[in-house]
């Protein structure tokens, strides 16, 4: 079973989760407690002020209050396939995922239709807030085909940063490894939006497939298309 991997995670006092949760006042808690009919994650409830998470078990008299366990997972997206969690037109993520918490899960850092590879999704709000902040320091890796020859210019303009003129920023360093003329192996340490063809079109080059193949501990290796598989907890332990 799956910790919650994230520290600062939303919170409540018990007090208030009972009230919230049931028709009895922040007051009855206290004698709830002493007669031991309230079980926090299968234990005796020890105190009013106890800390609930959106993911901590609280039963009352044996009525499950909340029961959710944290979802991690990794997919391979396919070309065609929107990531979104519905979509009119098109297959999405969610709808190439068969499990039981389906409906909780949110994507982590998108890729375009077209773009294959790694997609993290969870129901835990707040590790994937963490994990999308820039400061986080998890890098992501993408193997990218473009049109036009590549040459060491890109590989130090890369690293010095490319200005996006639209939003006054200019990129972080960015480390391109190139595999031959047409393709290279990208890592960023952010992710603004259609960055990887943005620092490409800087040099008039586009952009013809976009693969992810890791974001920090989480790799691809050999999960086939269309699949998905649980985060490990070293994968998890190495993203807090």
């Amino acid at each position: 079973m799956y910790l919650a991997y994230n520290a600062r995670m939303s919170t409540t006092r018990l007090d208030r989760f009972i009230r919230q949760h049931s028709d009895y006042s922040i007051s009855d808690t206290r004698l709830l407690i002493a007669q031991k009919r309230i079980k926090v994650d299968g234990q005796p409830a020890q105190s009013i002020q106890q800390t609930i998470t959106e993911f901590t078990e609280v039963t009352l008299d044996d009525r499950i209050l909340q029961r959710r366990q944290p979802v991690y997972l990794a997919f391979h997206k396919p070309a065609g396939i929107v990531s979104a969690t519905k979509d009119d037109k098109h297959r999405t993520v969610l709808d190439c995922i068969d499990h039981p918490q389906r409906d909780e899960l949110h994507i982590v850092g998108r890729l375009d239709f077209n773009s294959t590879g790694l997609v993290l999704l969870t129901n835990d709000g707040s590790w994937s807030r963490r994990i999308s902040l820039p400061d986080s320091g998890i890098s992501k890796v993408y193997e990218v085909t473009v049109a036009e020859p590549l040459d060491h210019g890109y590989i130090s303009a890369f690293r010095e940063g490319i200005y996006f003129a639209y939003e006054d920023i200019t990129t972080r360093p960015a480390e391109l490894e190139i595999i031959d003329k047409t393709h290279a192996r990208l890592t960023l340490h952010e992710g603004k939006y259609h960055q990887v063809k943005r620092m490409f079109g800087a040099f008039q080059n586009e952009v013809l497939a976009l693969h992810r193949v890791s974001v920090g501990p989480v790799h691809l290796s050999t999960l086939e298309s269309e699949n998905y598989r649980n985060l490990t907890e070293t994968e998890l332990s190495l993203m807090t």
